[in-house]
């Protein structure tokens, strides 16, 4: 995810050079062990009472009511072990590259699942024809490493639109942004219409909307509105596909934005730009659909906030898939029972819904609720993930490397005044195929 973190905002980024070296030593470590181990399955003859499933806090609030369900069902306690979002990655790290193998279950963030598809097993016989056709084609495919499934879905995520209704239906500005622009004030859904209403609302110690120049995904979402295909990387996973028109339409587009948000935008998270929206200091912001039940009753934008799809650039509406799945160790000790217990958390998935998170991830059970009060961000979510522009992250271990050392950084170098943007990106392509390549 990518990095991320589901309790507050969103996303924390792993430390940059300890990221990329934990990632290359988790995938070496874990070929060659799945090379000299077969798949084992420890389970004994005896009932299994327990399972222990690893997972971040966020994570550990949308399947307690599956946990228990399942243990009122069946009488197999769901036992949580909640880690913060590095601890869990080094956690299933150090256990899968050791092969010394704790837990049954771990909720993993899509963007883990390539470094440690070898130590996980395969999933494929869950992922039936009504499987697939109940996800979004971007989570059945980040779900796949190489030939295996090696985790079901459990929630997903994705960026959608956020807006002031108090600020959009006053009289007022409905006259004055129709005066100045020529067509009625109204939730942007283009790049240009996003462009215009950030532009009227930056006055008076107002902002149009942050812009997260600390992190890379907004910036990925634009590179696929723009009509980017291969995100970042070639299929192959060995070359950079930075520096072509798309990738250079989507950083101009991202870079303009910075003047309708607060200076020091290369400095702004997630957490900055969920809280400027929060303090009512922004019409707009483009922001994960779980913030959405998480705005306070205390802001003064609770009640004044409406929700709708990711803008359009030239190629369409576009948002980049924020995916966990729920996978099992090959060494775990209770094969069949963490099976069974995946299964059954797939099958209850619309249990999620009723958390303080309330994400889920299979289409029916969005369906199930988008109509629901509370519920609002499920319609926009549903048409961004289903949208043809939306595409994954590359399925390439080296992924978080190539965001910390190369993404980000020449994301915030372009939002320096004077910055070469298409300059900006070679270097960034070069960089990137050295990582890839070594």
């Amino acid at each position: 995810m990518l990095r991320t973190k589901l309790t507050g905002s969103r996303h924390v980024r792993l430390p940059r050079f300890k990221a990329a070296t934990a990632v290359a030593v988790a995938t070496a470590s874990l070929l060659a062990l799945s090379a000299c181990t077969p798949g084992a399955n420890t389970n004994s003859s005896a009932p299994v009472k327990s399972i222990t499933v690893l997972v971040e806090a966020g994570g550990h609030a949308e399947l307690q009511p599956i946990a228990d369900l399942y243990k009122k069902d069946t009488g197999v306690k769901v036992n949580f072990v909640e880690l913060p979002y590095n601890g869990l990655y080094n956690r299933v790290n150090s256990e899968l590259s050791t092969g010394s193998v704790s837990f049954d279950v771990a909720a993993l963030d899509a963007i883990w699942l390539p470094t440690f598809a070898a130590g996980l097993q395969p999933l494929n016989d869950l992922y039936t024809p009504a499987v697939k056709a109940d996800n979004f084609p971007s989570v059945v495919q980040e779900a796949k490493v190489g030939a295996n499934y090696v985790g079901m879905p459990a929630f997903t995520n994705s960026e959608i639109l956020y807006y002031r209704t108090d600020l959009f239906n006053d009289s007022a500005n409905k006259a004055a942004f129709k005066a100045k622009y020529g067509y009625d004030l109204k939730p942007p859904t283009t790049w240009q219409q996003y462009a215009d209403v950030a532009a009227f609302f930056t006055k008076n110690g107002m902002y149009g909307a942050p812009l997260p120049g600390a992190e890379e995904t907004q910036y990925l979402a634009a590179l696929s509105q723009a009509g980017e295909k291969e995100m970042v990387l070639n299929a192959a996973g060995t070359k950079s596909t930075l520096g072509d028109a798309a990738s250079l339409k989507a950083l101009n587009y991202y870079t303009s934005l910075a003047k309708y948000a607060p200076a020091g935008a290369a400095a702004v998270d997630w957490n900055a730009a969920q809280n400027l929206y929060n303090q009512g200091k922004s019409a707009m912001m483009l922001f994960w659909a779980h913030a959405y039940r998480q705005i306070p009753t205390s802001s003064p934008v609770y009640g004044k906030t409406a929700v709708a799809p990711m803008v359009a650039g030239p190629a369409g509406i576009a948002g980049v898939p924020g995916p966990y799945y729920l996978s099992i160790p090959r060494q775990g000790p209770h094969q069949s029972a963490s099976l069974a217990f995946v299964k059954f958390a797939y099958d209850h998935n619309a249990l999620s819904a009723t958390t303080s998170l309330g994400l889920v991830a299979r289409i029916s059970a969005l369906h199930q609720y988008e109509n629901k009060p509370g519920y609002a961000a499920y319609k926009p979510m549903i048409t961004t993930l289903s949208a043809p522009a939306t595409i994954t992250r590359p399925a390439n271990a080296n992924w978080q490397n190539i965001v910390n050392n190369a993404l980000i950084p020449m994301i915030q170098k372009s939002l320096q005044p004077g910055a070469d943007n298409a300059a900006l990106l070679k270097a960034a392509a070069a960089q990137i195929d050295q990582i890839v390549q070594q």
